[in-house]
């Protein structure tokens, strides 16, 4: 039995569950998603909304504290979007393959390929507490796509401080470094772990 503090992961996609779990090694013992807890319909219209509403239904599901996330891709040229509809950019049902094709014909011919990564990681306790830490990862949007890792659209996204490569160039631990997901993880840890917490 672990001494570590436990938390429900509200996330039932397996890539970002791998990468929290990476995220929170030997800080939180993250429990997995009751599989019989129904997906969340995230209609928020902010990060911090949909991450919301999927610990609390975590909690309500489980009664023990959750995390959650979510994540949006906000791109200059497309005033913002895809935002809050990052992961369903192509339409409900679409692959990452589909919304990475999206991005990159919506953004053929365009010259300022400017964007941002945005992650909201949220904390829920059963009291009704709740702690939201946002990260943030600046970058631009590769005119094709690259390298083989990662997962969503890792392989048009070109981080800032990542030395020209795509996410899906970078190993896990590089990625993490410098990824909104990553910050805003790290972020909801040192939280975590500071006294008034």
């Amino acid at each position: 039995m672990s001494d570590l503090p436990q938390l429900v992961c509200a996330s039932a996609n397996p890539d970002k569950v791998a990468e929290i779990a990476q995220l929170l090694d030997g800080v939180v013992e993250l429990l997995p998603r009751p599989a019989e807890v129904p997906d969340v319909v995230e209609d928020a219209d902010t990060l911090v909304g949909n991450a919301r509403l999927k610990a609390v239904a975590i909690v309500e599901a489980t009664g023990l504290p959750a995390v959650a996330d979510d994540t949006g891709l906000e791109v200059d040229a497309l005033g913002g979007a895809p935002g809050v509809y990052t992961a369903r950019y192509a339409g409900e049902g679409c692959s990452y393959a589909d919304n990475r094709h999206k991005m990159l014909a919506e953004l053929d011919g365009v010259e300022d390929r400017s964007a941002a990564f945005k992650t909201v990681a949220l904390v829920r306790w059963p009291d009704g507490r709740e702690l939201a830490i946002e990260g943030v990862c600046p970058g631009s949007i590769a005119t094709a796509e690259r390298g083989d890792g990662g997962f969503g659209y890792d392989a048009i996204f070109v981080p800032t401080e990542g030395g020209g490569a795509t996410f899906s160039e970078l190993d896990a631990d590089a990625k993490n470094a410098i990824s909104h997901r990553g910050r805003a993880f790290r972020g909801l840890l040192a939280a975590l772990s500071s006294p008034q917490a």
